[in-house]
């Protein structure tokens, strides 16, 4: 992949990208065509656009560029407690001034790419035809999703063994995709992040999730500055991301073009641009919605105003915007200079950034010698390695993590609960499979205004040894506590 190299007395990064063109970079873009920029989801990369990549309607009309975000995929970047949306949004804006791509319609999947985009819109307009937003999140985490994300960054960050950390996958893929995601899809999320987010490479899961946990929601005076024709695509069945944040921000862009417009995608959840179905729908709404615009061409031309310049009339911008005129005097080369995090929230982050790289490098690497991740082995098949290593290395390798849990009985279900998988009634008749039932998830509005820092600042402080040994496996699985053990031994004695 290409990359673009972004540096300065402060910080550096190389933002890698991929194109839908033959030889993978913007050189080859057809000028006639418009372009769209796209956002990969959250915790994932550009790899998982192959849905929009792939698909006739957008690939075969429209010139297609995506990044991979400083701290995703193959892209580098020096660790940094300043790292927000806003520092996001001016990478974006760097990357497609050193690329001299024209101007873009946006496309953007969940949370971490719906708030870096409306910050380049506001930033950036001559750089945004459009806006494209793919389950919008709300202002700031609702409880339980950021108690959610903290445990489950804790857990993974600090798991000793394969078992528990594809426990923790399981896990996040419900959480981002839903309880009913398709095996084969959970397989390959699971291997994408044993790959990608490593317990040895912590630093960079702890960065991104802070980026999403520590934010602070755009003020409704600044959602004015859009103006961009802008199409918000929702799933009916979000739960991590209610509809009503969606038509809350319809309601707060009150000066696009023509209005906001909403979509709803029947049955849909998270994750609308990976699942096959999902994905579908989005890539025929989004296209209807671009086509109906004025037709752009798509010129590789040098930027009429010099790059430092340009940030610095967004750096002045975003002074105005925020009430603090010191923000226009930062280094107008770096995008950390975007950051509008406030300085406990900094501190916060750089000391969570540096307890958690305490010990990284050793850390469980989940990969073996090729790179791959390591599937559960049939122990039963190891004192028959020696005399056909060929064939029962291979047997047992290619099994894949939904093909090790598909009939282990101490494995939950999808709701995540162990349990028997099904129950008798009073009249003896067999009760539906529990995971068929719905389970009321906890509800709860994100914390705004002022207080959108008291309390919910990631702990930076943790001890590894207190993360949960889970026995029961599952989200309702903390039933046996630290002194179970030492309370038995009493009763012994």
């Amino acid at each position: 992949m290409p990359f673009v190299d972004i540096y300065s007395k402060d910080d550096y990064a190389s933002i890698f990208y991929t194109t839908n063109t033959e030889y993978d970079c913007v050189g080859g873009f057809d000028p006639d065509k418009p372009t769209i920029l796209m956002l990969h989801p959250t915790t994932l990369d550009s790899s998982w656009l192959t849905e929009q990549f792939s698909d006739p309607r957008l690939g075969s009309n429209f010139n297609l560029i995506a990044f991979d975000m400083r701290v995703c995929g193959k892209s580098t970047c020096r660790a940094n407690g300043k790292h927000d949306s806003w520092v996001e949004a001016a990478d974006i804006a760097m990357c497609s001034q050193m690329l001299h791509l024209p101007p873009c319609h946006i496309f953007a999947c969940e949370t971490l790419a719906v708030n870096s985009a409306l910050r380049f819109a506001i930033l950036f307009p001559e750089m945004c035809l459009s806006l494209t937003l793919c389950n919008v999140p709300a202002p700031t985490e609702m409880k339980w999703v950021f108690n959610a994300y903290d445990e489950m960054m804790q857990t993974w960050c600090y798991t000793e063994d394969l078992e528990s950390l594809e426990h923790v996958a399981m896990e996040l893929s419900r959480f981002l995709v839903g309880s009913d995601c398709d095996p084969d899809l959970r397989d390959d999320l699971i291997g994408y992040w044993e790959i990608e987010m490593p317990p040895y490479r912590r630093t960079r899961i702890v960065e991104q999730l802070g980026v999403i946990m520590n934010r602070t929601p755009p003020k409704s005076y600044m959602l004015k500055e859009i103006t961009q024709p802008v199409l918000i695509i929702h799933g009916e069945r979000n739960e991590v991301c209610p509809l009503k944040y969606a038509e809350r921000l319809v309601a707060d862009l009150v000066n696009v073009e023509g209005g906001a417009i909403l979509y709803t995608v029947k049955g849909g959840a998270a994750a609308l641009n990976i699942v096959p179905g999902t994905a579908s729908i989005t890539n025929q709404v989004f296209t209807k919605f671009v086509s109906r615009l004025p037709h752009h061409r798509s010129e590789l031309l040098p930027s009429p105003i010099p790059r430092e310049e340009r940030m610095a009339i967004a750096l002045g911008k975003l002074a105005q915007l925020m009430g603090d005129s010191s923000i226009s005097l930062r280094d107008r080369s770096s995008p950390m200079s975007f950051s509008c995090l406030t300085p406990e929230v900094i501190q916060g982050q750089t000391d969570s950034l540096e307890l958690y790289r305490k010990g990284e490098g050793t850390a469980l690497d989940p990969c073996g010698p090729n790179g791959k991740p390591i599937r559960k082995l049939v122990i039963c098949f190891f004192s028959l390695f020696a005399l056909y290593p060929i064939e029962f290395f291979s047997l047992c390798i290619v099994r894949r993590f939904s093909e090790t849990r598909k009939q282990h009985w101490f494995s939950g279900e999808k709701d995540g609960i162990s349990y028997a998988r099904s129950s008798l009634t009073k009249n003896g008749k067999q009760e539906a499979e529990p995971y068929e039932r719905s389970l009321p998830l906890p509800q709860s509005e994100p914390v705004t205004g002022d207080l959108a820092h008291q309390g919910r600042l990631r702990r930076a402080t943790i001890n590894p040894s207190s993360v949960d040994k889970h026995v029961i496996k599952g989200s309702m699985a903390k039933v046996v506590n630290s002194n179970t053990s030492n309370s038995f031994q009493r009763l012994l004695k």
